[in-house]
């Protein structure tokens, strides 16, 4: 969720630290937190004022007219206000639907004041800027605010004047208050853009001649801004609805949220409730919410919530632990009922998703069964078969009752079936393998004939839309820009000849576009290149020709001669792909720049780019005039950063797509992504050519639901779009249905609508007004929201109503007044659709074409691997180090036993590097520093270069050689540059923020941050070990301090973005040299300097090189020949395509 309330005293915190105003701001953090809790004779100690001023007091817990309510003590002294309290405090009580408990109260000094000293005042942000509300009457009477005040709009990217506050807002103002108020409502616009906030308001507003006081406050900021504001923020609390406690339980899987990469939700709605839910995906899990109401189990439906964007196994196991907790510790007369579902997964690994849930079910197997829990599951996706077929496996050694189902059954069937009304099939259908839709009959390596790709209802359509205007010469007619200048935005987006560029080092999802490419039976692949403006990462088939290792004159030609073969014609280096069977190259360019003149053809971008990064290298795309598409895929999105987004898309014509979307997809065209999931899915779809039916969704795994659903009801899909699940998507259902409209090939339209905003209204308008004249068929999913007490916010940020209007119910109700098909529930859109369909093939609208099969693809190595279909024999053997569990081992003994021995290495270093004896502390730290550096197992390039030397023959010397000439900036060197970073930037007073954000903004990578396996849900025990010594024996660890803030900052948009043991030990050395008492400040500097630090490394890694040269030895290991199955041979007629 991006738009968050905060309570009142955070608000008020804020603008009394912040504004910028030559009002006088009176009261300024004159405010005291009471609970139950509170030590009176301490608060009257910080706030002395309550010993001497009148009073006001208030709860802050998120309540609306509070005033109206009776719950404002108003002029009272400290004696009455504690008396108010006691009859209020843990107190239930009633506001709307919503029952809860006061707990959470504010005191503020008492104004005196008149009736028309008071005013109204609120700004609140929308699609087109933020609007700023004013009346000159304030106060709990005010009434409808929205028909009584003055209203203006700033643009996005405008400026709030005090001239235009003066003009158009205080007309009714007193002439001795309006340039107090002019000032005071700019300097408070300012400081609701600077900080995030969403909405903003003041009632009342007092103005008196001593100054301006801000009496109540509400506000809401867009806590997806952390990353930006929280210099300035600090550690903000986002207190819950008022009738909803807060619990642990949903903390803790907030803070799990804040570390992962994928998205953890949860809401408790009714802990003592008997239907639980473990669902995938944001929208599905509305969906399911709202099926449960709709069957009547509102007031037994115990939570909400969701998980997605391919979380770990062991991230859903944390996840599923805690919802079995919570639904084993109360029993149920009726039992319990878990439903597992979700939509048709895109790119998540359903199986090892699954995993982690199985391991749940295992764990907590007694208590499920003593609550006679029933479990339901449905599911698609990835490797789906194998997740179901494990949680039926666990089923029956269990005990636990669970039924299991795939696609063929329709996503919500299983609710009906948990809840008594429907019947649980004995024996479901099973879909087809993963393996039999990839496995490749034909030995064929040639692109087959081109399959049906014209509409399914039509037999020849060369295209869509007949240009106005001449054609650029080479350039096919979809792919021109739209007649009308700047600003008109293309009816087609996406055809046969698409070609884009990929932002990120999306290996997979583009792999996968290239395999939907074949399939489609595309001459050519629609990705042309991709940028990734980071380091650049050799493939494996360079390795034998690094600079390290040029030490002849024949490896040296054949250096040069590569270089010149692999960077010749564009691009900054290749990357491999597949072609269906063949290899291919793709160019990867460091800036947008270069692919951009490299390919004129381009004209879609799908971004990748993290929520960081996305909006400066979208701006950065729309520079150029040949890009008509922008795909952003990065969730979190800052919403001001987005409407400036929209502004700029709209001024250069460019269609936007997202953010937070996995993208869309036009059958036998072309894909975005991972839309569309896996190749099994898009054959059982029947993705790989064009339908008859289009169709705009908010959300990427309903998306996929709707191509299944759309397949199974009517001759497919013709083009379907995901716009993203924020509040201010880059495009609207509108955009999308009107192109539908204009597209000759699209015959009916599908919208999957959601709770929160009013663009479905607009197709209400469009349909009366004629705009629209093909069928459509709507549904608005968040129906379940009218039924709860509290507010709940739903998976999508965009997912809230804040009036009427915006519910889904009202909005199904007014589509359907409207003209449109709609269903009655989720469950019945695909009858609806099947109607709709059918009637249009009756008359004659749609004629189905005959199916023509698609070529097939071979499977990839890895998938073939993840289902047991084949099996690989080491490479290499050891029996010294393993690196591969929890904790790092030599020769069989774990790290944590290395160190209780207690070398006396660290003394002799000491004298023999540093001339001096190092106090105790030091002299193990500088030992457990070469312990953990010994080794690292088989598989890095030093060790592997030593086990082959020393198979060859080659003495320890020559062998301990070859790995140490490996050791530099890529590999073991990053010591010296993680001190030299860290301590620059600790030294120069930049926030650990900024330190981050400047970083990135010059591409560069923070040394010391990374692992490969590690990460903040599964810790590196070294760098446990070595924390906790230096935080009990260091005198201070400034740097270090700075460091583990820089690494909850790159965490929370990556978890395994994590202070390395590297760079660990390059932050604590520095602070050991700098307050051990032993060098002068320039002396540690120096040390710091010539290298001292990666010496460390080099001499606790020589000692790993030395056993591994020993151990080949002694296992008579003979000379290694690396196999030809793990080389790719790029010649050069392979390079063309």
């Amino acid at each position: 969720m991006s738009a968050k309330a905060i309570s009142e005293q955070t608000g008020k915190e804020f603008l009394f630290k912040y504004i910028c105003t030559s009002a006088a701001v009176q009261n300024r953090f004159r405010y005291a937190n009471v609970t139950a809790e509170t030590d009176w004779d301490r608060l009257t100690q910080d706030h002395p004022w309550l010993l001497s001023e009148r009073l006001v007091v208030k709860p802050d817990q998120l309540i609306k007219r509070r005033g109206k309510l009776g719950l404002v003590g108003v002029n009272l002294d400290l004696p009455q206000v504690r008396q108010w309290l006691r009859a209020r405090t843990m107190k239930e009580v009633t506001v709307g639907k919503a029952k809860g408990i006061l707990k959470n109260f504010l005191i503020e000094p008492f104004v005196e004041h008149k009736q028309e000293e008071e005013f109204y005042v609120c700004i609140y942000a929308m699609r087109e800027g933020d609007y700023v509300l004013f009346h000159h009457e304030g106060g709990v009477d005010i009434g409808d605010v929205d028909a009584k005040a003055q209203k203006l709009l700033v643009g996005v990217d405008e400026k709030l004047t005090e001239e235009a506050v003066t003009e158009q807002l205080l007309q009714h103002v007193a002439g001795d208050k309006k340039k107090v108020l002019a000032s005071f409502i700019v300097g408070l616009f300012n400081l609701y853009e600077d900080l995030y906030f969403t909405y903003l308001e003041i009632n009342p507003l007092v103005v008196t001649q001593s100054g301006v006081y801000v009496l109540d406050m509400a506000a809401k900021i867009d806590a997806t801004a952390d990353f930006i504001c929280k210099p300035k923020w600090g550690d903000v609390e986002f207190p819950p609805p008022f009738g909803r406690e807060a619990y642990p339980e949903e903390a803790y899987i907030a803070d799990l949220d804040a570390k992962s990469g994928a998205s953890l939700k949860l809401t408790i709605l009714n802990p003592k409730g008997r239907i639980w839910t473990m669902v995938a995906g944001g929208g599905a899990s509305v969906v399911y919410s709202d099926t449960i109401c709709d069957l009547g189990g509102v007031n037994e439906l115990a939570n909400y919530g969701e998980y997605s964007g391919a979380p770990s196994e062991q991230q859903t196991y944390d996840y599923a632990k805690t919802i079995l907790s919570l639904m084993t510790r109360e029993k149920h007369l009726d039992g319990k009922v878990l439903i597992i579902g979700g939509s048709i997964a895109n790119f998540t690994n359903v199986a090892a998703t699954f995993k982690g849930i199985v391991r749940a079910i295992k764990d907590y197997q007694e208590p499920l069964k003593e609550h006679e829990v029933t479990i339901f599951v449905r599911r698609g996706g990835p490797n789906y078969q194998e997740g179901l077929r494990v949680m039926g496996e666990v089923g029956k050694t269990t005990g636990i009752p669970i039924h299991v189902f795939g696609t063929e059954t329709h996503m919500t069937a299983i609710v009906g079936m948990a809840l008594g009304h429907r019947p649980i099939p004995n024996v479901p259908p099973v879909a087809a393998h993963t393996a039999n839709f990839l496995l490749n009959s034909s030995s064929s390596a040639a692109t087959p004939a081109t399959s049906r790709t014209a509409s399914f209802s039509e037999s020849n359509v060369g295209n869509d839309i007949t240009p106005s205007k001449k054609l650029k010469p080479g350039v096919p007619p979809e792919l021109q820009a739209p007649p009308g200048g700047t600003g008109a935005k293309a009816t087609t987006l996406f055809s046969q000849h698409t070609k884009s560029i990929v932002w990120g080092m999306q290996t997979r999802a583009v792999q996968g576009m290239l395999d939907f490419d074949y399939i489609c039976s595309r001459v050519e692949p629609s990705v042309a290149a991709m940028v990734y403006p980071f380091t650049y990462v050799s493939p494996p088939f360079l390795e034998p020709f690094t600079r390290s290792s040029v030490s002849s004159f024949f490896n040296l030609i054949l250096w040069k001669a590569f270089c010149f073969f692999i960077t010749c014609g564009s691009g900054d280096h290749k990357q491999k792909f597949y072609w269906g069977h063949k290899e291919i190259l793709l160019p990867v360019f460091k800036n947008m720049a270069d692919a951009m003149k490299k390919h004129p053809e381009v004209d879609v971008l799908i971004s990748f780019a993290s929520l960081r990064s996305a909006f400066d290298s979208t701006m950065e795309t729309m520079q150029y005039p040949q890009i008509h598409t922008i795909a952003i895929i990065a969730e979190g999105i800052p919403e001001a950063l987005t409407r400036k987004l929209i502004k700029t898309a709209d001024e250069k014509g460019v269609t936007i797509i997202g953010p937070a979307t996995v993208g869309g997809i036009k059958p036998g065209c072309f894909k975005i992504g991972n839309t569309g999931g896996m190749l099994d899915n898009i054959l059982a779809s029947k993705l790989y050519r064009p339908g008859s039916v289009a169709y705009v969704s908010r959300s990427g795994g309903m998306s996929n639901e709707l191509n299944n659903i759309i397949s199974r009801t009517t001759d497919g899909v013709y083009e379907g779009v995901a716009i993203g699940g924020d509040r201010y998507p880059g495009s609207t259902f509108m955009d999308h249905v009107l192109r539908y409209q204009d597209t000759l090939g699209v015959k009916m339209i599908v919208v999957l609508g959601e709770i929160g905003g009013t663009e479905e209204y607009k197709i209400c308008q469009a349909l009366s007004d004629g705009r629209i004249t093909k069928p459509v068929v709507c549904w608005c999913i968040g129906t379940c929201a009218t039924m709860f007490s509290s507010e709940v916010q739903f998976g999508h940020a965009g997912a809230c109503a804040n009036q009427a209007s915006e519910t889904a119910v009202a909005k199904n109700q007014a589509l359907m007044e409207a003209g449109v098909y709609v269903p009655r529930s989720f469950d019945e859109l695909g009858d609806v659709i099947r109607s709709v369909y059918d009637d249009l093939v009756a008359k004659g609208e749609i004629v189905p074409a005959q199916e023509v099969p698609p070529p097939t693809v071979p499977m990839d190595y890895s998938w073939a691997r993840e289902l047991g279909l084949i099996r690989k024999p080491a490479s290499f053997m050891t029996s010294i180090c393993d690196e591969r569990g929890q904790e790092l081992i030599y020769a069989g003994m774990p790290i944590t036993e290395v160190f209780k021995e207690e070398m006396g290495l660290g003394g002799v270093l000491g004298l023999l590097w540093f001339q001096r004896r190092l106090p105790r502390y030091a002299c193990q730290f500088i030992e457990m520093c070469l312990m953990v550096t010994a080794d690292h197992g088989p598989a890095v390039s030093g060790a592997h270069n030593t086990i082959v030397c020393a198979r060859a023959g080659k003495d320890l010397i020559s062998s301990l050689t070859s790995g140490l000439l490996t050791i530099g900036d890529r590999f073991g060197g990053a010591l010296d540059a993680a001190a030299k970073q860290f301590s620059k930037a600790f030294d120069s007073g930049m926030l650990p923020m900024e330190f981050v954000n400047k970083m990135k903004k010059d591409g560069k990578l923070i040394m010391g941050i990374g692992h490969r396996v590690k990460s903040i849900n599964n810790p590196d025990m070294r760098v446990q070990i070595l924390k906790d010594f230096v935080k009990q024996h260091f005198p201070a660890t400034q740097l270090l301090d700075y460091a583990l803030d820089v690494e909850k900052i790159t965490t929370s948009k990556k978890p395994n973005l994590i202070l390395n043991v590297d760079g660990f030990i390059g932050v604590a050395f520095v602070d050991l040299l700098r307050t051990c008492g032993g060098f002068t400040r320039d002396e540690a500097d120096e040390f710091v300097e010539i290298g001292a630090l990666n010496g460390i490394f080099v001499l606790g890694r020589s000692m790993g090189f030395i056993g591994h040269y020993l151990d080949q030895k002694r296992l008579k290991q003979g000379l290694y020949r690396h196999p030809w199955d793990d080389i790719s041979y790029v010649l050069p007629e392979h390079m063309s395509m």
